[in-house]
């Protein structure tokens, strides 16, 4: 397959959009982080159903980290790849292209897997609540 300029550009609006999504998800677990924080901090106690949700929260942090991070990859192999089709290095830059959709990719799993773990913190507020409806 040949590579050109135009291959490498379909990449550009995509990355930024998807990094943009990370970084509102981060921005809003970030803030649940914090609000959690300040909860525990001035009741000065852990009720034992946040242990569940407080597990569920590092690993979804951690994934997103990971998931960030394999995006700016893909971004900086997918301007690298630009870089090496103007400078006529062909065969470079549709190895360092094809580095780009691997980081994509795994970007993509490890995102899914972040809404998977959302998915179940939330189950656990569902559970909570139910448990609490059924008290009074």
């Amino acid at each position: 397959m040949d590579i050109d300029y135009t291959v490498a550009a379909l990449m550009f609006p995509a990355i930024p959009l998807m990094m943009t999504m990370y970084s509102n998800r981060f921005h809003t677990l970030s803030g649940l982080i914090r609000k959690l924080h300040d909860q525990l901090t001035f009741d000065k106690r852990t009720p034992p159903e946040w242990e569940n949700q407080l597990h569920v929260l590092n690993n979804r942090t951690n994934l997103l980290k990971y998931t960030m991070g394999f995006a700016a990859f893909g971004f900086l192999f997918n301007m690298t790849t630009v870089l090496m089709l103007y400078m006529g290095y062909f065969q470079l830059a549709r190895l360092i292209f094809a580095a780009c959709c691997i980081c994509m990719i795994i970007s993509i799993f490890l995102f899914l897997q972040e809404i998977r773990l959302s998915n179940q913190a939330l189950k656990y507020h569902l559970s909570d609540m139910d448990s609490m409806k059924k008290d009074l």
